[in-house]
């Protein structure tokens, strides 16, 4: 399976110059045989601001994913990323969506919002664990930036079987060294392959208009944790080949899922769903 991030700088609120650079990236991953591309963290708007509309921004977003969809069916291309979703009586979510040949065959909301950027003034907070679709054969799951350091949420998407995790996000340089210990950590815990696409450039970020500078380090990483493609500080197509098997083998040789002890889990936490 070829797989890769489409890395490219974000620009707030202006949804057709992100539409251009994501159709420009999709057609190179469909002239490179790529069968699974995933985009940043609300690729089609940005975060908003504090004088944002913010049902522009969603039917804006709407308008971007319809013709990404069309793009998915007619280059032959799945494709993971997160953007404006619709919430009735509240405020919006921040929804990632995998599209396959024009389907949406998994959605998830991102659970934990960043509070630093003020995250909940503009987004409504989602609920459910992560969980899978099937893709080509693969068990493909979904998750959002901030979500990677809550441990309780991201081991769903093993109890779900994933064994291919699409990670969209705005990580900001300052951050980095946490970035990439993350998405490697989460590789290997959860012995899955993991797409972490994260973006480039310089914005003001959230309704607290932080000034955040974006290293675009995009990352392809094996569930032994080896890198296997690398973004820079550039807009880029981070791409990589893996062979699915090595997710199975791995999970045979070394059964994590079988020696795992959720009764007792469940009794630490005084959780019976805790994973």
């Amino acid at each position: 399976m070829r797989v890769a991030a489409v890395q490219f700088d974000v620009r707030r609120g202006e949804s057709a110059t992100n539409l251009s650079a994501v159709e420009d990236g999709l057609r190179a991953a469909a002239r490179a045989g790529v069968e699974l591309v995933v985009l940043p963290e609300l690729w089609a708007s940005g975060f908003p601001g504090p004088q944002s509309d913010l049902g522009e921004l969603l039917a804006a977003d709407a308008r971007s994913w319809e013709r990404v969809s069309t793009l998915s069916r007619e280059l032959g291309i799945a494709v993971a990323g997160s953007a404006f979703g619709a919430v009735a009586g509240s405020l919006p979510r921040n929804r990632a969506r995998l599209f396959e040949r024009g389907t949406c065959l998994l959605e998830h909301d991102k659970v934990h919002l960043f509070s630093p950027t003020a995250e909940p003034e503009s987004f409504s907070a989602g609920d459910a664990p992560l969980g899978a679709a099937l893709l080509r054969g693969a068990r493909v799951g979904l998750a959002i930036c901030y979500d990677l350091r809550f441990p309780e949420l991201t081991r769903t998407a093993f109890l779900a079987g994933v064994e291919v995790l699409c990670v969209s996000a705005q990580w900001p340089l300052a951050r980095s060294a946490h970035w990439d210990a993350l998405v490697r950590g989460l590789a290997v815990q959860n012995q899955c392959l993991v797409i972490a696409c994260n973006r480039t450039g310089t914005d003001v970020i959230g309704r607290r208009e932080l000034v955040l500078e974006f290293p675009g380090n995009s990352a392809v990483v094996s569930p032994d944790g080896e890198l296997l493609a690398a973004g820079r500080p550039e807009d880029a197509l981070v791409a990589a080949e893996f062979d699915l098997a090595l997710v199975r083998e791995l999970r045979r040789r070394v059964p994590v899922e079988r020696d795992r002890r959720a009764e007792l889990y469940a009794r630490w936490s005084g959780d019976q769903r805790a994973p």
